[in-house]
């Protein structure tokens, strides 16, 4: 598994949690099969976040490993399963369709892209969405950095042409956000 933007590592703390669970037989008999990540990447640029994700989560029997890179540059390993949660706004358009395309590089012939976006069609929850977005990259001391947004089609239309089989899951029910998860996966159906 690939999380690129993966701010202090949560995404691996949830895997080796949901992991602990089954193993020790307190996952919901109900529930499918806890997902297995045999190996943990996750790609950060704030190298506060990734010494975070380190201390913290460093010792897990997952053993994540956190890189320091922009995501724009750094080396994409192999993987079934790529994560890209709120961050691919921060680049522009054409960089947004390279990175995207190095994923599709990556990924093996099965695998999937969960990639979470702002929908710029729901315009007054997205202005929402941005606006918060704005308020806890401040907070937590980031400078405030343009951003390069789309459409859920805009977005669909990409990934499509890039030779995903994407669907589109709304996130945001009850909430005033404008947030939908994109499962894109290769060589299957949508």
């Amino acid at each position: 598994m690939l999380d690129i933007g993966c701010g202090q590592g949560l995404l691996a703390g949830l895997l080796q949690s949901c992991a602990d669970l089954q193993r020790s037989g307190r996952w919901p008999a109900v529930w499918p099969s806890a997902p297995a990540a045999g190996a943990y990447t996750g790609i950060e640029l704030m190298a506060r976040d990734v010494a975070r994700a380190e201390g913290a989560l460093g010792g897990l029997a997952l053993a994540p490993r956190f890189v320091c890179d922009d995501m724009c540059r750094a080396a994409l390993p192999a993987c079934d399963v790529v994560v890209m949660l709120d961050v691919l706004h921060y680049v522009d358009l054409p960089a947004q369709e390279v990175l995207l395309a190095r994923v599709h590089d990556a990924l093996a012939p099965r695998g999937r892209l969960l990639l979470r976006v702002g929908d710029t069609a729901q315009r007054r929850r997205f202005v929402v969405s941005q606006w918060v977005d704005r308020i806890v990259t401040g907070v937590r001391g980031h400078r405030l950095p343009p951003t390069w947004c789309r459409s859920v089609a805009e977005w669909t239309a990409l990934l499509e042409r890039l030779g995903f089989a994407v669907r589109a899951l709304p996130m945001s029910r009850g909430t005033p956000f404008a947030n939908v998860l994109l499962v894109a996966d290769l060589g299957r159906a949508a």
